[in-house]
């Protein structure tokens, strides 16, 4: 009994100790997509679905929740977001070739269209980001017609 004490104790203290020490935010100023707007041109509705459900891991600016202050929540929260970024990063358009920004649309069709996108622990907290077929239909149309663009070698604006 004397040693689930002491480990008891031993994970409070990192506990504790890991509210002190918290990744860094993903927050950045300015219109962070403002390029991916501007040369994709999506219908404002369109707009509105990727603000509300992919800029807070797709881009350099994610709206925190308040849980986010909680280790390790913190640590989950920053590991999805760098990964988002990984695949895909709004905030950074203008820096991948038309080659990628085809195939970044590729892959944004398929993950939206099987519902891999947004992620499911997403949705579970943010009810806007549960998308409609309507929804779906409109990503797809927008993202597929702006591929066409990219495939005939030409910047859609």
């Amino acid at each position: 009994m004397k040693i689930l004490k002491k480990i008891s104790f031993l994970l409070l203290l990192v506990f504790v100790a890991l509210q002190f020490y918290r990744p860094e935010k993903n927050i950045s100023q300015g219109n962070h997509a403002s390029v991916f707007i501007a040369e994709t041109n999506p219908p404002k509705s369109v707009k509105k679905i990727l603000t509300q459900t992919c800029y807070d891991c797709h881009s350099e600016n994610t709206a925190y929740p308040w849980y986010n202050n909680i280790a390790p929540v913190s640590y989950w929260l920053s590991d999805h977001v760098n990964e988002g970024k990984e695949h895909l990063n709004f905030s950074d358009w203008e820096n991948y070739s038309i080659k990628q920004k085809d195939h970044k649309l590729e892959e944004l069709i398929e993950e939206v269209s099987e519902g891999e996108m947004p992620l499911k622990s997403y949705k579970w907290i943010h009810k806007n980001a549960r998308l409609s077929q309507e929804q779906i239909d409109s990503i797809v149309s927008w993202a597929e017609s702006t591929r066409i663009l990219y495939q005939l070698g030409k910047q859609p604006m």
